[in-house]
């Protein structure tokens, strides 16, 4: 029996010599989906305010960079690969409520929790790190309550009943 052989297209190289021309599109009104254009290539390099989130079991390291395109990076990936589009608008709140919609970049790191609670520590993340950027946005972020933590955490279970509060039924006789 003969063995087929395969052919193997190579792939294409792009070596680090050749310049590549990127543009990015600025938007005043509304950020959209889109972070940055696929071919651009982002350096967090140089100074940065650091700020932790927390929701829930969730945590979020935030590094604003300042100068920036208004680039938002989870985890290594653009915020729209990691997050759904509903969840962009969630996170932006903080930047348009201050006006800071295409001025910092954001690398981000967050932890633990589900998308929901991750979601909530990144937004309370950006929201400290604006603050300690420019204290005079504090009354616009706290009357919109990105400064407050939100504590609530799911309840422990207790022995000898079957979720938190729920009991085994009882009976009389």
């Amino acid at each position: 029996m003969e063995k087929k052989q395969r052919t193997v297209k190579p792939k294409k190289i792009i070596k680090a010599d050749e310049e590549m021309e990127v543009s990015v599109e600025a938007i005043d009104e509304e950020i959209d989906d889109r972070d940055f254009d696929k071919n651009e290539i982002v350096e967090f390099k140089g100074k940065y305010i650091k700020a932790v989130g927390r929701r829930k079991t969730a945590a979020a390291q935030v590094r604003l960079y300042e100068g920036g395109k208004g680039i938002t990076i989870v985890n290594g990936k653009k915020l729209s690969q990691y997050f759904s589009p509903d969840a962009l608008s969630a996170i932006n709140q903080p930047l348009k409520v201050t006006g800071h919609a295409r001025d910092f970049n954001f690398s981000v790191i967050v932890k633990g929790g589900g998308k929901s609670g991750q979601i909530e520590a990144i937004r309370h993340g950006i929201s400290r790190a604006i603050l300690l950027f420019d204290p005079a946005t504090k009354e616009a972020l706290k009357a919109n309550g990105f400064l407050t933590r939100d504590p609530r955490k799911v309840e422990r279970k207790k022995p000898g009943f079957r979720k938190a509060r729920k009991r085994p039924q009882w009976s009389k006789r």
